[in-house]
């Protein structure tokens, strides 16, 4: 039976076909006053007619009915490789969408195919393939998942998920949606951007069509065929249609939907990952309101209205449209974009902000008694239905209880479960004193030592036998060092491997799969030899599944740093990413049956919680709770171990002509930049829970004062005369800026395509700066640019990384291939080597003389001071420096000590946690 909104289309599809194709538009625009109907039937033609536009729809909502029909009678039943044709659902400017059988494991997905007519198109085969990789880039519960892609009889064709549901658009013909529907939803998209934004993907074409609301609650995004990689921008020029807006990326070209674009896309200018936020602003408006923020009645109305007028206040939604919510909403719709909301991850966390209860607006008093009233009805109708009856016996969700394990202070490095799940096993540092290995039983207070000294626990086997991490180097609260195998039942340990990060068992109980360095690159290997998975940038806590065909791992994006994927491989070396876009994610389990894998982390923030991802990639949240935990393994029955705590990160400050120290800490993870020549101004950054885990710039006076907060990023130096801090700020692509300390403007600097930065400093005429950075090859060279204007000059080549300048500006001190140390000519000119540093040693500071540089030892116990001679090559030890209390000390922070010049003051950064080790039952 054909619904009313359907007939309106039919008649006005129908109509408009019997114009010529270039008079249609007009015939829509003066026929038509609905401006979602009006794009229904141009959607419809477009297909039809094959236009240059991409509606990327898995479950395109309307098609032409006779169309449908003709396109499901001639491919019914035909097989593109292992997926048989069942119906015909949509179509569009870069392909037709069926529904069709895996003929594999037996599920429905969604078959796009690209007719073999316009295979022919090389334009259009390079959009097609475009789209493909773009979108299989992906792994994101709120992102259309790419199943396959394959060639049939000419024609190319991509494999999606197959979706339930219905669009967006479709759901907004009803109208408005609840306020706490359209910031979850919206929240949701964010997310999703987010990990497309965090790939250097960005969409340009997010509108309502490209959203589909799931049966479970869920939204998609679809349509990453306007997608592109990050990429130099091509500016379009003034001839460009703004009504045709052709997806083809050529000059003269512009890239999205009316109603939607970003003021940028309107002018074909740069267009980055804020556009999509501009987009997604317009959305949310148009969910909380009902109508689009930019209205007119034709299509040059408004794109005059995105580019001039700001969105239409509409009196009568005040209730959705609070002052935090518009507040909010102001900025993603913001013309400039360097005024616009500047993340995905921060509009999601400002979204979920959104819907605590103490941001909502507090309701008139004449509702709050309406309310009242109605739940006192309802009360008194509950009572009377079940006066008389017996009530039934409720099962409340079980309460997950926590029972301490340990008591003692100091660091846990890791615990799992013995064979019987009554006794654990671990490794700690307690009291400052080495780590070495305990074991203690449920119920107990007490913890015997098992008599390995300097060893880390790893892994128990189903058998009784322990994999151990013997010479135990604290790795920031976990082991590195030898793997041994020894018995728990006793015996001496029986060396395997040297340098093992981490190491797991077999379900067999027989051998080892294990996590190494080789080459600068982590390799998971299993058997050992055998590479699964090999990565450049860091693979932690590898864990068998319970039937021992997979591995799940935590795939971390860089060395030494904790954002990532949770994934898993099969013993074939074929990976699968579950669930990306992860903060401080440590520690992995599985779940008893296999089904899911538990793992500590979050999105937003620095904390940790516990959450599980299916195989299927679905997520759910377990374990909520202040602090950060740790998850170490889940035993038989669904118990689970967790270390908690509250690492922080300390800035020690050094005042010349006195022995005691002072902290100059602000928030929770302060993290020590630069300092000033004379001592006297800190440089520094927050990234901890304290920002939301959004690194922020801070100075302040080391003689005592409040912190001044500076703007977004992550401090790098600060400028000869103080009055400019340059500053790191989050891509993609991330990009250089100048934050003033005083009155003044943000500046960045002109960007140079690098994509990762790893240290910077000033010369002293204050007008360019060195730094080490990577560009898309990922291999780090030095670079100088003038902060005056200018791009990025490289100086050397990735085998050599200069971070120190002489105090004339005229050479640079470096550290080149194999750790050998050398001095380079500003200018240009033949390096020539210095003598005295030793491998490991991290170059300080250049003496206000020129005659020395101060290095620092690679021990992460202690800050091991020396002085190198520049002109003999005498090295002298010249201090050791030790926290106050090493108690829970996990490590010094890489790249955080700094010195005047003089060598009278210092600043370094230092880590340290309490650890408590927990068993916790009544999970799932």
């Amino acid at each position: 039976m054909k619904t009313e909104r359907w007939r309106q289309i039919e008649q006005l599809y129908h109509a408009a076909r019997e114009r010529e194709p270039g008079e249609r538009g007009h015939f829509l625009q003066e026929a038509c006053t609905d401006d979602q109907l009006r794009d229904e039937v141009e959607s419809l033609l477009r297909c039809e007619e094959d236009a240059d536009s991409f509606l990327e729809a898995p479950a395109l909502e309307v098609t032409a009915e006779a169309f449908a029909e003709g396109r499901a009678r001639s491919m019914f039943g035909r097989v593109l490789g292992h997926y048989e044709i069942v119906t015909f659902v949509g179509a569009g400017g870069m392909g037709e969408v069926y529904r069709a059988r895996d003929s594999r494991i037996g599920r429905d997905v969604a078959v796009k195919v690209l007719p073999p007519a316009l295979a022919r198109d090389p334009e259009r085969l390079r959009r097609f393939e475009q789209e493909a990789r773009a979108a299989g880039a992906l792994n994101h519960p709120n992102i259309l998942t790419i199943y396959d892609v394959g060639v049939h009889d000419g024609a190319l064709y991509v494999v999606y998920e197959l979706l339930e549901g219905e669009t967006l658009r479709n759901r907004l013909s009803a109208g408005a949606l609840s306020r706490r529907k359209a910031i979850e939803y919206a929240s949701q998209v964010a997310a999703g951007l987010a990990a497309a934004h965090d790939k250097g993907i960005t969409h340009r074409d997010l509108k309502p069509e490209n959203l589909f609301l799931t049966r479970d609650g869920r939204i998609k995004i679809l349509d990453f065929g306007l997608a592109k990689l990050t990429l130099p921008e091509v500016s379009a020029g003034e001839d460009a249609s703004l009504t045709t807006l052709s997806p083809h990326r050529e000059p003269g070209s512009i890239l999205g939907t009316p109603g939607y674009m970003a003021p940028e896309q309107l002018r074909g200018g740069v267009v980055d990952h804020r556009s999509d936020l501009f987009n997604l602003g317009a959305i949310l408006y148009e969910m909380l309101t009902g109508r689009r923020p930019f209205r007119g009645s034709s299509t040059s109305q408004v794109l005059n209205a995105i580019l001039n007028d700001d969105p239409i206040e509409i009196s009568e939604t005040a209730d959705k449209l609070d002052p935090g919510l518009a507040r909010l909403l102001r900025r993603c719709l913001e013309k400039n974009p360097y005024e616009r909301v500047q993340s995905a991850l921060d509009l999601a966390f400002d979204l979920d902000a959104q819907l605590l209860p103490s941001d909502r607006a507090r309701p008139p008093r004449w509702k709050k008694r309406a309310v009242g009233i109605a739940l006192a009805v309802v009360a008194l109708l509950f009572v009377s239905f079940f006066a008389g009856r017996r009530l039934e016996r409720v099962q409340p969700h079980p309460i997950p209880n926590f029972h301490r394990l340990t008591y003692r202070s100091g660091v846990i490095t890791g615990a799992r479960f013995a064979p019987d799940g009554q006794n654990i096993v671990y490794s700690a540092g307690w009291d400052g004193k080495p780590v070495e290995v305990f074991s203690t039983r449920v119920g107990s207070p007490e913890s015997r030592p098992l008599g390995l000294t300097s060893a880390g626990v790893l892994a128990v086997s189903s058998a009784g036998e322990l994999a151990t991490s013997l010479g135990c180097e604290l790795n920031w609260a976990e082991c590195r060092g030898t793997l041994a195998r020894m018995p728990l039942a006793g015996g001496a340990p029986r060396e395997v491997l040297e340098d093992v990060f981490y190491a797991d068992w077999a379900p067999d109980g027989k051998t080892l799969a294990v996590v190494r360095l080789v080459e600068g690159r982590f390799r998971l290997e299993y058997p050992i030899g055998h590479v699964l998975y090999e990565t450049g940038g860091w693979i932690t806590y590898p864990r068998f599944s319970p039937r021992g065909d997979r591995i799940a791992f935590l795939d971390l994006l860089t060395l030494g740093e904790d954002s990532g994927a949770v994934s898993l491989v099969d013993l074939n070396g074929r990976k699968t990413i579950l669930t990306d876009g992860w903060k401080n994610l440590k520690g992995l389990a599985w779940s008893p049956s296999g089904n899911e894998v538990w793992f500590s982390g979050d999105r937003t923030t620095r904390s940790q919680f516990v959450y599980a991802v299916t195989l299927q990639g679905k997520e759910r949240l377990v374990l909520q709770a202040p602090g950060w935990m740790r998850l170490q393994e889940i035993s038989r029955d669904g118990r689970a171990l967790l270390l908690e705590g509250n690492p922080r990160s300390r800035i020690v400050w050094q005042p010349p002509s006195t022995p005691t120290q002072r902290d100059l800490s602000w928030f929770d993870w302060s993290t020590a930049a630069d300092l000033s020549s004379d001592g006297k101004t800190l440089l520094f950054y927050e990234w901890g829970e304290g920002v939301a885990g959004n690194p922020t710039v801070y100075i302040r006076d080391t003689s005592g004062g409040d912190a001044v907060r500076l703007g977004e990023g992550r401090a790098l130096a600060l400028s000869p005369d103080g009055k400019w801090a340059l500053a790191l700020q989050a891509g993609p692509p991330p990009k250089l800026v100048l934050l003033p300390t005083g009155p003044g403007e943000e500046k960045p600097l002109l960007p140079s395509g690098l994509v990762e930065y790893y240290s910077a400093a000033w010369f002293p005429d204050g007008k360019r700066i060195l730094f080490v950075a990577a560009g898309p090859d990922r291999q780090p060279h030095s670079y100088v640019q003038n902060v005056g204007g200018g791009g990025a000059r490289a100086i050397t080549d990735s085998t050599v990384q200069a971070t120190l300048i002489s105090p004339d500006g005229k050479m640079l001190a470096a550290v080149g291939e194999e750790g050998a140390y050398q001095m380079l000519p500003v200018d240009g000119g033949k390096p020539r080597p210095i003598r005295g540093p030793l491998p490991g040693d991290e170059l300080i500071q250049w003496s206000s003389d020129g005659r020395f540089l101060f290095l620092r030892g690679p021990s992460d116990s202690a800050i091991e001071f020396s002085r190198v001679d520049l002109s003999t090559g005498r090295r002298e030890p010249w201090k050791r420096v030790e926290p106050a209390d090493p108690v829970g000390l996990i490590g010094f922070q890489p790249a955080s000590v700094h010195m005047t010049p003089d060598g009278k003051s210092y600043v370094y950064t230092y880590w340290k946690v309490l650890t408590e080790l927990y068993l916790v039952d009544s999970v799932n």
